[in-house]
């Protein structure tokens, strides 16, 4: 399978998926992508279907996904993710309160783009969020 390059998006036009099952961590993120004027904003509370979800978005620029998440992990829904087709090459980042650097090592070797720790650091996640809007591993 070929993977296209990554397309860099601006805030205002990016699609972002979180998946998150903790209503608070989603808010907060949600609010901090508003702020930056991210407009489409989605949330799944769990790896299992999220694969699907995202499919029936029209596009995914970003997915911000928890690795502990009830049903299925981050880890088994990035694995399903890689191997489809549409979503394969699309922005996937590890949101853990894990934020050591074996956690960051196996996020890295299992194809995550990207390590955010929790508590996100508000003045840092603007940042983050445009680097990865840009292709950029953070």
């Amino acid at each position: 399978m070929t993977i296209a390059p990554r397309r860099s998006v601006h805030a205002k036009d990016a699609t972002v998926l979180i998946v998150e099952d903790n209503p608070s961590n989603f808010v907060l993120m949600a609010r901090m992508l508003a702020y930056m004027g991210v407009q489409r904003c989605e949330w799944k509370t769990s790896g299992w279907q999220m694969v699907e979800f995202a499919d029936t978005l029209p596009q995914v620029d970003l997915i911000l996904m928890d690795i502990r998440l009830p049903y299925e992990d981050g880890y088994a829904a990035l694995k399903k993710l890689r191997e489809h087709p549409r979503l394969a090459n699309t922005m996937v980042v590890a949101v853990t309160a894990e934020a050591n650097a074996e956690q960051m090592t196996r996020a890295r070797g299992a194809g995550f783009d990207g390590f955010l720790g929790k508590p996100l650091d508000p003045d840092k996640f603007p940042d983050q969020i445009r680097r990865m809007l840009r292709g950029e591993s953070v």
